[in-house]
């Protein structure tokens, strides 16, 4: 068990009688034992007063474990020599006669932390502890394990150190060393504190890697302005951000904290800092579980829908998409907040996607549920899948964050199989189009295509035409099944988009064509992994 020596007692005098908290006086000793912060606040502020009042020798009833003190002279001539209160040079005040050592612990007890602001104090008691826990329990999550996240005023920070400052000072009077690195940090023993509790209330365990986040945002409105001085002292540390509501967020205030010197931190705050007079808030207490991706191929059959919402200027052009007909079921399901959805590639609104789909992945973000079944999922799928006739969902299965980087692996490396239904305004025979089976590998260049300049920019992409077999239908129209690098604009190759795609069908035929219809007939991502009917 970590224990207090005689070298903390000037500490532990400075910081009780300055309106310090027991529990922030054991992180400026710099005890390590959990165990000791989960002592009530009461028992731990009596423990203290117990070790200033014994420390001229071991006494076997004291929680702490007491060095040797040093010898009844030099003891005698620290009493003497002892000021009746704390002054900014550090000196160390008469601490209260064993007479009064009750009203002492009580007096200190009402008191609102100088340090922490209260949240040692009251935040730690079972009933704070029951409300975070009532507030997770109504939100309706499915979670086997938490992690406990705390956001801390700012201002706490140049408090901390106006009393790291003072403690300083008094160890080096004494010719002591004290390394700031060496004091517990309040967020540390926080949740030394408080993760026993919530672990035994929720009924699962803390873990650092948990993806159900419980979240305490403390914030005191009374001392709010303190920081602001620091703004003045290093204005560069203060920059206004679209994101931000105040300049002085805890990065910033930290960042300051480290450049200020210390003369000009003491010329504008007390040393050690005032008790405030109401302790902390707990205005946010959030939760939030990490995201679930689901993944799966989709069939597209309608040549009258988009992947995702059409929507120009404002205004919906059509009704739903292949994105919303998927997404509504798995929001539902997953009772998530929202959700971003990704695929290999994209057809326009006009092109069907058949044979194996598309493989696509959607991030719930924040679901209340996150546990299915292999047979849950089946019949996710088939409830998709029974709502419309426009498209169709196949493998649909739960992946990983790191998985859905092989849908986007070596994207235009893939190969993609199309269909397309041409028409050439010059009559055509068999023979005309049969030299087109011959090449290979065809070498393209495609200006970006008017049709999506608006929102892609302006570059020359060199794509491949693997294969091209062609199907006569008559004289005007015939069926080209063609295999193309990933990315190849397949409409641009067929008219030749104003000459912006060479060489083209077209210029190939010499005479004019043009797209009537297209397919998607397979995208070669081998992923996700096929699942069993």
């Amino acid at each position: 068990m970590s224990s207090l020596t005689e070298k903390d007692r000037p500490i532990v005098q400075l910081l009780l009688n300055a309106g310090t908290c027991p529990r922030c006086i054991l992180r400026f000793c710099c005890v390590g034992s959990q165990m000791l912060y989960r002592h009530p606040h009461k028992d731990l502020m009596k423990d203290l007063q117990e070790f200033l009042k014994n420390n001229r020798e071991k006494e076997d009833t004291v929680s702490w474990d007491v060095a040797d003190p040093p010898c009844k002279r030099i003891r005698l001539e620290d009493r003497e020599e002892g000021a009746d209160d704390v002054n900014h040079n550090g000196a160390i005040p008469q601490i209260p006669e064993a007479g009064d050592g009750n009203a002492a612990v009580e007096s200190s007890a009402a008191k609102v932390c100088n340090v922490c602001l209260g949240i040692l104090q009251e935040f730690c008691e079972a009933d704070f502890v029951k409300k975070v826990c009532q507030k997770v329990n109504s939100a309706d999550y499915q979670f086997t394990s938490f992690v406990f996240s705390v956001s801390l005023p700012p201002q706490l920070s140049v408090r901390e150190r106006a009393a790291w400052l003072g403690v300083k000072q008094e160890m080096r009077n004494l010719g002591l060393p004290l390394a700031k690195d060496d004091i517990v940090q309040l967020k540390e023993a926080y949740k030394w504190i408080i993760h026993p509790q919530l672990s035994e209330e929720l009924g699962v365990p803390a873990d650092g890697k948990s993806l159900f986040e419980v979240s305490v945002v403390f914030a005191h409105p009374e001392t709010d302005e303190e920081c602001h001085f620091l703004a003045t002292a290093c204005p560069d540390c203060f920059k206004p951000a679209k994101n931000k509501q105040s300049v002085f967020t805890r990065m910033a205030v930290i960042k300051a904290l480290e450049k200020i010197k210390e003369e000009d931190f003491l010329k504008h705050f007390p040393c050690p800092p005032s008790s405030p007079k109401k302790l902390c808030d707990a205005p946010e207490i959030q939760c939030n579980n990490g995201a679930v991706f689901v993944a799966g191929r989709y069939n597209k059959y309608s040549r009258n829908l988009p992947q995702t919402p059409w929507i120009i200027d404002g205004e919906r052009k059509l009704e739903s998409s292949v994105e919303e007909l998927i997404s509504e079921h798995l929001m539902a399901e997953f009772k998530a907040d929202s959700f971003n959805f990704s695929s290999s590639g994209r057809e326009d609104v006009d092109v069907r996607t058949l044979g194996n789909g598309r493989p696509f992945a959607i991030e719930l973000v924040n679901p209340r549920r996150i546990h299915f079944t292999a047979e849950e999922m089946k019949r996710l799928q088939q409830a998709i899948n029974d709502s419309s006739d426009k498209i169709q969902v196949r493998d649909l299965q739960l992946v990983t964050r790191s998985a859905i980087g092989r849908m986007k692996e070596g994207e235009e490396e893939k190969t993609k199989t199309y269909s397309a239904l041409i028409w050439t305004d010059k009559a055509i025979q068999r023979e005309d189009i049969a030299f087109l089976d011959d090449i290979k590998e065809l070498k393209l260049e495609q200006k970006t295509p008017l049709r999506v300049l608006h929102r892609r920019p302006l570059a020359v992409r060199c794509r491949l035409i693997h294969t091209m077999r062609s199907e006569y239908i008559d004289e005007h129209h015939f069926r080209l099944h063609l295999k193309t690098q990933a990315g190849t604009y397949i409409k641009e190759f067929v008219h030749g988009d104003f000459g912006r795609t060479k060489p083209n069908i077209g210029s190939l035929l010499n005479r004019t064509a043009d797209i009537l219809e297209l397919d998607v007939e397979s995208v070669d991502v081998d992923w996700p992994p096929t699942l069993a009917d």
